[in-house]
């Protein structure tokens, strides 16, 4: 094994720790990535809101947009991977942020032209822009050791996952002021003001990016590159148990999420109120994690960080199902939130080691190959949460969703991340 004290080439500019905060380039991908966050949270509630009240969609019509949503970005994952590996960046994240703004922009154009946006043009749009996302993600989790430090790279990244978190939060509410005034369909135009701003953020970065490095030899095939993601994946002992920990979490969350209104309600009796206080615990618990992630990781270490706040925060997980009526939903928020709270430093460290382990010319299509794994387990964690909800109940069905929880942290355990205090090659 590689001593532990060896560290990988990032492709960092600079492996200096100083603050972010006088970091220009950071701050503007920072806040460009911030508002193109908020306005993807507007359109999570504004798109089905076209839907339900504008067109009266199903329920199943209104599931197909989030399905629309979701599928093609796992199926454009793997080559999204290769084309960012062989082309310039950020040039790749600006012409996705274009792509995304005309598409959303047709939805409010339609509104001002007096016509009603047409359920078909809703699943055009939101499956463009889940496949162009798709693209931009994994350009944009691939440029950031281009602009900082390896040793900054756990704290860009729970400030990133910070004000994703905090658009999650205030977007459905700033969409629900949005659409009142201006209705549904118009304020969507907010969107696509949001991609605006992420391009000029990005046109307006000074630090050179790397040229996308040549592979020696003959040029592989596409096909072939894809599957080098996948291989190094494969390969290195402390990404598989990363991908192995982040798809059971998805599997465990999604579960959860496809009931947990159901339980609230049904089972536990809480209002609507109490339901939304209940989530948003959990929203705010991921907020607290996320602005943990650097002094954790400075206290712990860049790998220990990514497993030491799982095996400590995820069994609270196990208190939700304990949760009752009454002052007994505070069971709930508490396992919720603290959850949340330990998968935030997670998500910033496993991603800072990430990018400080991988072979730069090769970040892309780990990233995607990742993403793909991870992806995929989400619509059956619904589908499972769904059908198990049914067949032997709510609160059995939550108790195997939460014990899949509280066990993620062993991949990590187990794994050479187990006893690594660093990176290695």
């Amino acid at each position: 094994m590689v001593p532990e004290q060896t560290m990988p080439k990032s492709g960092a500019v600079s492996t200096a720790p100083g603050s972010l905060w006088r970091h220009r380039d950071f701050l503007l991908l920072w806040a460009g990535g911030a508002t193109s966050d908020l306005g993807s949270a507007l359109s999570t509630l504004l798109i089905p809101l076209i839907a339900v009240q504008g067109l009266r969609a199903t329920t199943l019509q209104v599931a197909v947009l989030g399905l629309t949503r979701r599928l093609p970005a796992v199926v454009v994952a793997l080559p999204a991977g290769v084309l960012v590996d062989r082309t310039c960046r950020r040039p790749l994240m600006i012409a996705c942020d274009l792509l995304s703004l005309l598409a959303i922009a047709t939805v409010p154009v339609v509104a001002w032209a007096g016509g009603r946006v047409p359920l078909w043009q809703l699943y055009t749009v939101t499956a463009v822009i889940g496949a162009v996302r798709s693209v931009f993600d994994i350009a944009d989790q691939s440029v950031l050791p281009s602009l900082v430090g390896q040793a900054q790279l756990v704290d860009a990244n729970g400030k990133l996952r910070l004000t994703e978190t905090g658009s999650d939060t205030a977007g459905p509410a700033l969409g629900a002021l949005l659409a009142g005034a201006f209705g549904a369909a118009k304020a969507v135009a907010a969107d696509a003001v949001s991609y605006a701003v992420s391009a000029a953020t990005l046109l307006a970065i000074r630090t050179p990016e790397p040229a996308a490095t040549r592979p020696n030899g003959p040029r592989v095939t596409f096909r072939a590159a894809m599957r080098e993601g996948m291989g190094h994946v494969r390969r290195d002992p402390v990404l598989r148990a990363v991908a192995a920990t982040t798809a059971t979490a998805n599997l465990g969350i999604l579960a959860v999420i496809s009931l947990e209104v159901v339980y609230l309600i049904r089972q536990l009796h809480a209002s609507p109120t109490q339901v939304g206080l209940v989530l948003g615990a959990g929203i705010v618990g991921g907020v607290v994690g996320s602005t943990l992630a650097k002094p954790v990781a400075q206290r712990l270490g860049p790998v220990r960080a990514m497993w030491v706040p799982l095996v400590v925060c995820t069994p609270f997980a196990l208190l939700m199902p304990l949760a009752a009526p009454g002052w007994g939903l505070i069971l709930y928020s508490l396992g919720w939130a603290v959850f949340n709270a330990g998968g935030s430093v997670y998500q910033a460290a496993q991603m800072a080691y990430r990018q400080a382990a991988c072979p730069p010319e090769l970040l892309g299509r780990v990233n995607a190959a990742l993403r793909w794994i991870v992806w995929s387990t989400m619509p059956l964690g619904a589908l499972l949460g769904g059908v198990l909800g049914t067949w032997i109940g709510l609160r059995p069905t939550l108790w195997l969703a939460t014990t899949a929880l509280a066990c993620t942290g062993l991949w990590l355990t187990l794994s050479p991340a187990g006893h690594r205090t660093a990176p290695t090659t």
